[in-house]
């Protein structure tokens, strides 16, 4: 089975940029293919340039490509902050192990006040915002997230939404998938719609916000 059909997508250092769809139109198949989780039958993906063919996930990682997965996927019976220490496995993220962690203690406040908890313990939104700031322990230069607010309660929606729109404003690159449109659509970009594996419309965020086929089938207008 082909999740994806001759689709070409780009994001520019510093730009946040969102890629929106259904269930099974291709949006979490793009991720893992840029994170080296599943090969690309054709095609190319470029990295500063350079082809990722070949390269495996974790030297992905290593040169900055870092993805924060659907449904979080901590580890449950190790603490938040042994969590967030593996988030810096790479040689590059680990000499700046301290400054790291001080860095998303201080975006996330709920994790150091849970550091020795166990991670099967948090709350659902306390559990997307570990996997966050574990991802930002690798030090990426591309964030890219997949469905960060699914599974959460609108408020928890709200507080995880404003955390990602803040990781963007600090100039991380990001490149999420979301079903959040109308929250998405405030912080990023530009936007790409998959529909069925194909590439069906790309534009500013304002562009795809004033496009009926955005309104009809993700903003119920």
């Amino acid at each position: 089975m082909i999740a994806l059909h001759e689709v070409s997508v780009s994001v520019e250092e510093g730009e946040a940029v969102t890629v929106l769809g259904a269930n099974a139109a291709g949006k979490t198949t793009l991720l893992r293919a840029i994170s080296g989780l599943v090969p690309a039958r054709e095609g190319t993906i470029l990295f500063d340039g350079k082809p990722m063919d070949g390269v495996p996930a974790h030297e992905r990682v290593e040169r900055g490509l870092v993805q924060v997965p659907e449904g979080r996927l901590v580890f449950p019976f190790l603490s938040v902050e042994d969590n967030l220490m593996l988030g810096a496995f790479t040689r590059r993220a680990r000499a700046r192990l301290k400054s790291s962690l001080e860095r998303v203690y201080a975006m996330f406040p709920r994790l150091p006040e849970r550091r020795a908890q166990l991670a099967g313990s948090l709350s659902g939104g306390e559990q997307q915002m570990l996997a966050l700031g574990r991802g930002l322990m690798a030090l990426p230069r591309l964030l890219m997230l997949d469905e960060p607010s699914l599974g959460l309660a609108p408020l928890l929606v709200q507080e995880v939404m404003n955390r990602v729109a803040r990781i963007r404003f600090e100039g991380v690159t990001v490149l999420i998938v979301e079903q959040n449109v109308k929250q998405t659509l405030k912080f990023v970009d530009r936007g790409y719609v998959l529909e069925n594996g194909w590439l069906a419309l790309s534009g500013s965020a304002k562009e795809l916000g004033a496009s009926d086929q955005v309104r009809r089938a993700y903003l119920g207008m």
